[in-house]
């Protein structure tokens, strides 16, 4: 709302001194002195608007000579008057007036009824979200100031608020800051001011007096600016609004919007480009070449130009090329890596100093990083009710729509649960927060009215917990993050035998590819797993079993088979055929020559042959003598390869 929506910031005529007395004894306030400053005032602007026309210095300016009509104008005595036209509906002040005067009427000069009761509901608010009683005098101040400047509750909080806001940026952009003695405290002061901006603004959207939360605070890194000219400009600018349109994160629109405007930037210093029509393809790789950074840089970099010039050309955009310029076979080749989890003796270590932290936000986000392997941006949008428990008593957590867009149930442990639980009645008095996606409800990690940053629940804490335990280093980049708990999670589940569907499904993938990096083994386990086939004294059975014992297979194929064992793995055992025999053709793995099998599958084993037991019986009495043949066939396979490892043919269990 702009200023002109107020009542008009100037005045009509002097109230007569008679009213003026009235109000001061209202008030029990001692009227000699106001009433000779307001002679004074009266005589050194008959005219009410003269003041409100005169120099914003010589109206906050305390120091005159003294026996000067204007110099009682300047003092504090006249502020109660100010408020008096105010109350009376005879004048409002100007913003610049209300921000710039350093002490207002307020605790001997009381506001309006229906005023005084918007700050006690804003102060009782206040308390209820957790904010200390330190709040309540930012609250009384700004809706002081909002009735000095014209505002009426009919007129809304929120656009009084927003008027407020403009004000105080415009009046830091003053050319007379330093004349009005405000110059060098100014910046500081601002700082707090917009810090009590925020919590009103805050406090007044939980109260349901306005539609929207206050914009986060983010802290935006002093980088480059880079100029594009205005013809690239225009397009990336329309290919920002058209993706965040189709719905693109924010983050990643303005991810793509600095990389284009830096090579924008680029191909006009280096080659005095003025539109993407005119880009090739050897400049687009030649400015990739001249990247200087890290690896991932690049391959950042290169994504979103080619997305850019594919999508821009395929839309037919004017000012785009007339092709695309860039194909994915220019992509430069990522390395893979394995996740890094958080060894045993470590996270018993980080967990046990979890556990003791103070912050209940903190220690209930952390736990749940473990337990879950949740996303840091999935854990702070996490809803009130976002535990409940599977019929059999598990507790489960509904993790929210977060990257993949996706909500998904999992199973959560006891101690992460039971941490959740403990926020849930601390956030019951903040209205809903509205998600990334567009979602809007009450969430968990709330505090002080203000939805919790990654960085208050995950950062801050792990870094002081690390530098405690001694785990963290800055030099190396060893820190440990809140991103390792997840791949913590999928390496255990991994190594624990659980299937790809669960992996997939517990971590929110939406792929196999993003599932398979977790499919591999620990030292500890592909040591304990090779030795049980591999190893000397091993006991195994199947074709292979004698090479295996006599130490045959070259040392190539003996690493093959150890990085690869658990991918070999069949019902009754496994396969180790190597992939330079080509592909395996054989669909009875019983008796294939590169079927081995270990004790432990010996369970399997009998169970199958219980199975084929029944298969025969059932043969016998439709009279298929072939399937009898056949399943009788594999009956004594299974004989055999359980006479090899020792074990008995029927379940001890069963004989007792």
């Amino acid at each position: 709302m702009s200023g002109a929506a107020w009542p008009a910031q100037h005045g009509g005529e002097h109230a007569s001194e008679e009213a003026y007395r009235v109000f001061l004894q209202d008030r029990n306030i001692k009227g000699r002195v106001h009433l000779y400053a307001y002679r004074c005032f009266v005589e050194a602007y008959p005219d009410l608007q003269a003041w409100f026309e005169a120099p914003l210095a010589t109206r906050l300016h305390e120091a005159a000579e003294r026996g000067t009509a204007t110099a009682s104008t300047r003092t504090l005595l006249i502020r109660p008057y100010l408020l008096f036209l105010v109350n009376t509906e005879r004048a409002t002040l100007d913003w610049p007036w209300i921000i710039g005067a350093r002490r207002h009427p307020c605790r001997a000069v009381g506001l309006p009824d229906h005023l005084e009761l918007l700050i006690d509901k804003l102060c009782g608010k206040a308390s209820e979200l957790g904010l200390a009683s330190a709040s309540h005098g930012p609250i009384r101040r700004w809706v002081k100031y909002l009735h000095l400047s014209g505002w009426r509750p009919g007129d809304g909080l929120k656009e009084g608020l927003d008027e407020a806001a403009g004000a105080v940026e415009a009046f830091g952009a003053r050319a007379d800051l330093e004349r009005i003695g405000a110059a060098g405290e100014w910046p500081g002061r601002a700082r707090q001011i917009r810090a009590e901006l925020f919590n009103v603004r805050g406090v007044a959207f939980h109260l349901g007096l306005t539609t929207a939360p206050p914009a986060q605070r983010v802290r935006v890194s002093a980088g480059p600016i880079y100029t594009a000219p205005p013809a690239m400009a225009t397009l990336i600018t329309r290919y920002r609004q058209t993706r965040v349109a189709l719905g693109i994160m924010p983050s990643t629109a303005a991810h793509n919007d600095v990389v284009l405007r830096r090579f924008a930037a680029w191909a006009a210093s280096r080659h005095g480009l003025q539109s993407f029509a005119d880009v090739t393809r050897d400049q687009v790789l030649e400015y990739l070449a001249d990247l200087r950074g890290k690896f991932e840089s690049q391959i950042s970099e290169f994504s979103a130009l080619n997305v850019f010039f594919r999508l821009v050309t395929g839309w037919g955009w004017e000012g785009a090329p007339s092709r695309p310029l860039l194909a994915d076979l220019d992509l430069p080749k990522r390395p893979t890596r394995l996740p890094r989890y958080i060894p045993a003796d470590q996270l018993e270590r980080l967990l046990s100093a979890i556990r003791k932290l103070e912050c209940p936000l903190q220690r209930a986000a952390l736990l749940t990083a473990r337990w879950s392997g949740a996303r840091r941006s999935e854990i702070r949008w996490l809803e009130i009710d976002c535990v409940d428990s599977f019929t059999d008593g598990t507790p489960r957590l509904r993790i929210p729509a977060g990257k993949t867009r996706t909500e998904r149930m999992v199973p959560l442990h006891p101690e992460a649960a039971e941490a959740l639980r403990v926020l849930m009645p601390m956030a019951q008095g903040h209205r809903g927060f509205r998600d990334p996606h567009g979602r809007v409800a009450k969430r968990l990690f709330v505090k002080a009215g203000r939805l919790c940053s990654n960085s208050f629940l995950f950062d801050e804490p792990l870094a002081r917990i690390t530098t405690e335990l001694g785990m963290y280093d800055a030099g190396d980049g060893m820190a440990v993050t809140a991103h390792r708990f997840r791949h913590t999670v999928g390496t255990e589940l991994a190594e624990g035998g659980a299937r790809l569907h669960t992996i997939m499904k517990m971590l929110g993938h939406t792929s196999t590819g993003m599932t398979l990096v977790y499919a591999h083994i620990s030292d500890q386990a592909l040591k304990a797993d090779y030795s049980k086939v591999l190893g000397p004294g091993a006991v195994v059975a199947g074709g292979l079993a004698d090479a295996l014992r006599r130490g045959d297979m070259t040392p190539a194929s003996i690493d093959w088979m150890k990085k690869n064992f658990f991918r070999t793995e069949l019902e009754l055992g496994h396969c180790l055929r190597l992939p330079e025999e080509g592909p395996c053709e054989c669909d009875l793995y019983l008796n294939c020559a590169k079927f081995v099998t270990t004790p432990e599958y010996a369970p399997r084993l009998r169970e199958r042959r219980k199975r084929e037991l029944e298969l025969i019986e059932r043969a016998r009495a439709e009279g298929w003598s072939r399937e009898v043949e056949r399943h009788d066939c594999t009956l004594r396979r299974i004989d055999q390869l359980l006479a090899e490892l020792g074990e008995p043919v029927a379940d001890v269990g069963a004989l007792i």
